[in-house]
């Protein structure tokens, strides 16, 4: 399993990053399960830029190279799957149709998974919440309402006491996996933003 991870994910990445279809630098507003707007894209891309920020701060993962490491995806999901362009032929299949309400549950769930994941998070020197969880919260409160934990307004912060290796670990697979997700997530606005899915 770890080898089929190790040679997965940098495939997965290629595949995302060199289709054309989903070119991230397009801003026009989103329709979907409540109108998203220009900001929607904008604290997508935020967060992106937050999560690989993050993915380089040593404090995070003292004792782990970071960069050595495979990446743990939410495999509650099938996000990279059911948001595939219409007529796309990044994967290999072409799909005739494009399932907006698949795509947008999908994400949904995984927004608030790693959400859920980072608020656990030991962050005693506050390198977590006022950048990346706080950009995580934002596109979900603004763009993705629906998908936020119904206790996210009560939500104690994770205790903030030294975490251990196997924390720090796993935060950087988690994070590294957050990032290829992301990366389809803002892929996704951008399909949505070019208006290619009504066509």
């Amino acid at each position: 399993m770890p080898l089929v991870n190790l040679y997965f994910a940098p495939a997965l990445l290629l595949l995302v990053l060199t289709c054309p279809l989903w070119q991230a630098g397009q801003s026009l507003p989103v329709m979907s399960k409540g109108p998203m707007t220009d900001s929607c894209v904008s604290y997508a891309r935020t967060l992106l830029l937050n999560i690989t920020d993050a993915l380089t701060v040593n404090n995070l993962f003292s004792g782990i190279d970071c960069t050595k490491q495979s990446m743990e995806l939410n495999i509650e999901t099938n996000t990279a799957s059911v948001c595939v362009p219409k007529e796309s032929k990044c994967s290999g299949i072409v799909q005739s149709e494009f399932n907006e309400e698949s795509c947008l549950t999908n994400i949904g769930k995984d927004l608030h998974h790693y959400y859920k994941f980072l608020a656990a998070q030991p962050d005693p020197n506050s390198l977590l919440r006022p950048t990346l969880l706080f950009s995580l919260r934002e596109l979900m409160e603004s763009c993705f309402a629906w998908s936020l934990p119904t206790d996210l307004a009560s939500e104690e912060p994770a205790a903030d006491h030294t975490s251990s290796y196997d924390d720090r670990l796993s935060l950087c697979k988690v994070l590294k996996g957050f990032q290829v997700r992301t990366i389809t997530i803002n892929r996704f606005v951008a399909y949505m933003n070019s208006g290619e899915h009504t066509k």
